[in-house]
């Protein structure tokens, strides 16, 4: 569970690899987005 572990966050940061853990800022920004535009139209 540690740097080697590349289902933690610490391993996806020395992996330099983003997923459920980590997530990307592109995948952030989307689903901010898509949050926004859900509730716009609600």
């Amino acid at each position: 569970m540690g740097r080697g572990d590349k289902r933690t966050k610490k391993g996806k940061i020395s992996a330099s690899s983003y997923g459920k853990s980590r997530k990307n800022p592109k995948q952030i920004r989307k689903a901010v987005k898509a949050k926004a535009k859900a509730k716009a139209t609600a």
